[in-house]
């Protein structure tokens, strides 16, 4: 019986989305060429034995266009033999890559596999390839007469979730907080350090500059300052920019195999793939798909919810993490730790990856047998993970 474990997670430090961001100097090829080489070089990994890499990204178009994984491996200097995909689930396209890579392995079709992800929504911003025009959307007739009169638009589902769950705006603008405060502690705590890998950015001006610490973090915000910042999905609303995951570039990769081919390399794996499903929901409230999503992969993992250690979910508005706290029932303790989208920021196709990279890393530095991952998805989706501490 083969099985699939992860041996290492890296990803890079996240830079606000936005021209004259960390990272807005480098395109999304070149950021997943250094995160693919930092990943290979902390294991001792020849990359001629890759099988596949497998890397999920939302904006498909661009810069992003082709089957960017390919283009990231030629940029890393890789053997030319080396394949690569592009993989879109949404927001958890980077997740399903691991998934993707898991599976692979396990069914003997892979040996060794990378899964990951990257988004830079600075140069190829949120929506590119919903744009429209000459080329139209996806929203079909079929689509418009299933669904008539409405507007696929996630902020506005996070409003609907809001309203659902009756969630005061001091409420969503406190998780917010609880988010970033988390997430500085984890930065001086050095929680960080053992998982993000320094990114080289060339300058304008011909010299480079290193990134090695995220962007996003705000200390010292108050519940005043974001009670003042307007609703743009809704008049009168409760969503903001403040209790939202920010927009991001980064990327982030981990490295998949089976036990018996880590011990062959003398590596130690850290976590093994113990479950992982996806779910399909309302694609107009588009963002609960956790909460199904986490009683599925619990129910298949032969779990509770008390044996899970730690929860990521991601952060892409305040509303939908605590609606899943409500049904859960979960201890929010737990969950997402060492802070989440809304203070480190929400890189789309790189995601995935890095709320795993950051689980796995906190499992291992706190012995915590289970994690758990799931986040919410375009469409009305979501991916769900347990990994068990190796």
């Amino acid at each position: 019986m083969r099985d699939a474990v992860i041996v290492d997670a890296v990803r890079t430090p996240l830079g606000k989305g936005k021209p004259g961001g960390a990272l807005s100097g480098l395109s999304a090829v070149d950021l997943s060429a250094q995160i693919l080489i930092a990943l290979a070089d902390r294991v001792g990994l020849d990359p001629a034995e890759v099988d596949d890499v497998v890397w999920g990204c939302v904006s498909q178009i661009g810069e992003q266009a082709g089957g960017i994984g390919r283009y990231a491996v030629l940029a890393a200097g890789w053997p030319e033999h080396v394949p690569g995909l592009a993989v879109d689930r949404q927001c958890g396209s980077s997740q399903q890559a691991v998934h993707q890579a898991a599976a692979g392995v396990i069914a003997g079709q892979y040996d060794i596999a990378i899964a990951g992800g990257v988004e830079s929504m600075s140069r190829v911003p949120m929506g590119s390839s919903f744009a429209g025009g000459a080329l139209g959307t996806p929203f079909s007739p079929r689509i418009e007469n299933r669904y008539p009169g409405t507007v696929f638009n996630q902020g506005a589902g996070a409003e609907m979730i809001a309203d659902e769950y009756a969630l005061t705006r001091a409420e969503l603008d406190a998780h917010a907080l609880e988010s970033h405060a988390r997430a500085a502690a984890a930065v001086d705590a050095k929680r960080f350090h053992g998982q993000i890998t320094p990114i080289t950015v060339p300058g304008p001006d011909g010299t480079d500059r290193v990134v090695d610490a995220d962007e996003g973090i705000r200390r010292g915000s108050t519940l005043e300052q974001l009670g003042g910042l307007p609703t743009p999905f809704k008049a009168d609303g409760r969503i903001s920019a403040g209790n939202s995951s920010q927009i991001t570039d980064g990327a982030a990769a981990l490295l998949v195999t089976t036990s018996e081919i880590a011990a062959a390399h003398g590596w130690t794996p850290i976590a093994r793939f113990h479950t992982g499903t996806v779910v399909g929901t309302d694609p107009v409230t588009m963002l609960k798909g956790p909460i199904p999503a986490t009683a599925k992969v619990l129910s298949r993992a032969g779990l509770s919810l008390a044996d899970i250690g730690a929860y990521e979910v991601n952060e892409a508005f305040a509303s939908v993490t605590l609606a899943w706290l409500r049904e859960t029932s979960a201890d929010s303790a737990r969950l997402n730790p060492n802070g989440g989208a809304m203070a480190l920021g929400h890189p789309l196709g790189a995601s995935g990856a890095r709320l795993m990279t950051t689980l796995v890393h906190h499992m291992r530095d706190n012995g915590i047998r289970y994690g758990l991952q799931t986040m919410c998805e375009g469409g009305g989706m979501a991916n769900a993970t347990v990994l068990q501490l190796l």
